[in-house]
């Protein structure tokens, strides 16, 4: 019956011909809409001028897919690479718990894309988005927590989902798709590393590394290139050389039986994703509590331990290690009752009251957390106040997991919250077209975003 490899190859191509559920086009739009809030958030940072001139140099050119924050003299291939990398700086685009990734910008980004290049039916759209959504969780969980702890899984199971995506956007069959996945496998890389070294600004370039292989991938088994096979479970593929830990069964069971784009989680916050349970914990003891500053005595946090190898930062000395520091997220929230990108991107890392508070505040690993993750990642906040008094509380589902998830009208306020200087024209404009799309007939020609709505 062939290999895991090849029958996911073959699903993949079978979805241009499924009719998707009425839930799955509801997922559909609500991944366009995080996308969206992530780009057009992250096009108000400084570091997005640098994608656009680092896009213009390395794929000049032009083509009709816009770029957030501006207009750039870019090929396809450059828009899509500037585009990924914009939509990560905030690290406020969507991920999964299991598959430790972010799956919507290295799956929409590619789409969108092609999709002002050529001609495709709203299916033909929408499977492409779920391909690529299929194949980031599937290849993510297959590589496993082993894998994750030594490699940026969005740059690495990213690029098979890219490759993917692009592959059922430009219509190819199955012995085509597994080409194109087969050569993304040899590109997947993306090391850790660059936290150890303080490094921080560069992991933007992961998912525009992702989805420029993966779009490479796809147009180079289009052109007749062939790709590795047993890219996931061969003697030398990526699960036996990139530190693979899961079930390698996961890469194609159950083909079809839901969609894994529904078990996402989109982000309430913009911070680590690792770091949301102990900051949901702070918020509910400050709706609950009259949590005052200057009446607490200590605070101690309590993680599950697999959050340290990623939000590793005790204290952040500039601002894109903000969002990797536990104790600096509690104490701004606990300080201001604020965490958004004003806390993150323009912290005041000097305020003595912040410090002074930071100062009673510790994050510890607790052991026994472990086993939870990654389905749960427990987070404990106990703050004693200097009255003696105690108050804690443990989450270990976040806002915005599939348990517990966002409305949209939920997603409408978080655009408008985590996009700094979004006007309100423009969020109606793209919420409005985001959730026309669940509604577009499935054979109608697919109509892609207007410029206008990137900037």
């Amino acid at each position: 019956m062939g290999t895991p490899e090849n029958r996911l190859s073959a699903y993949l191509a079978s979805l241009a011909n499924r009719k998707l559920s009425a839930d799955t086009r509801h997922r559909i739009a609500q991944s366009l809409l995080d996308w969206f809030t992530a780009g057009y958030s992250g096009a108000a940072m400084s570091a997005s001028h640098d994608l656009r001139k680092l896009a213009a140099t390395l794929y000049p050119g032009q083509s009709n897919t816009a770029v957030f924050g501006g207009t750039s003299a870019v090929s396809l291939m450059g828009a899509a690479f500037c585009n990924a990398g914009i939509t990560h700086l905030r690290e406020i685009d969507d991920a999964h718990r299991t598959a430790m990734l972010h799956p919507g910008i290295v799956t929409v980004t590619p789409v969108l894309a092609l999709a002002t290049s050529l001609p495709m039916t709203q299916q033909q759209f929408e499977a492409a988005i779920v391909a690529g959504y299929d194949v980031a969780i599937r290849a993510g969980e297959v590589l496993g927590s082993g894998h994750a702890g030594k490699f940026h899984m969005t740059a690495t199971a990213g690029s098979l989902a890219a490759a993917a995506a692009s592959a059922v956007a430009l219509g190819m069959d199955a012995v085509q798709i597994h080409h194109a996945l087969g050569i993304a496998a040899t590109q997947a890389a993306g090391l850790w590393q660059f936290v150890d070294d303080q490094a921080h600004e560069s992991k933007a370039l992961h998912p525009a590394f992702a989805v420029r292989n993966g779009l490479t991938a796809a147009y180079a088994a289009q052109a007749g290139y062939p790709g590795a096979q047993h890219f996931m479970n061969g003697a030398r593929g990526l699960y036996a050389l990139l530190h693979g830990q899961g079930d390698p069964a996961l890469l194609d069971r159950d083909l079809g039986i839901t969609d894994r784009i529904s078990s996402t989680t989109i982000k309430p916050w913009p911070t680590c994703g690792q770091l949301f349970t102990v900051v949901d914990a702070t918020q509910t003891l400050i709706n609950t509590h009259d949590v005052r500053a200057d009446d607490i005595e200590s605070v101690d946090i309590a993680i599950f331990p697999q959050a340290l190898r990623i939000a590793k930062v005790d204290w952040p000395v500039k601002p894109a290690e903000t969002c990797f520091s536990g104790r600096y997220c509690v104490a701004i929230l606990l300080l201001t009752g604020k965490l958004g990108i004003q806390e993150t991107e323009n912290p005041d890392l000097a305020d003595p009251r912040l410090l002074a508070l930071a100062d009673r505040i510790t994050l510890q690993a607790r052991p026994d957390y472990a086993d939870a993750f990654p389905d749960r990642r427990p987070g404990t906040v106990t703050i004693r106040f200097k009255n003696g008094e105690t108050i804690s509380v443990t989450h270990d589902i976040r806002q915005g997991d599939p348990e517990a998830p966002f409305d949209w009208a939920g997603l409408e306020g978080r655009l408008r919250n985590l996009a700094p200087g979004i006007s309100e024209q423009k969020a109606v404009a793209i919420s409005a077209w985001c959730a026309r799309q669940q509604h577009n007939p499935p054979q109608a020609a697919f109509t892609p975003p207007t410029p206008d709505l990137f900037h």
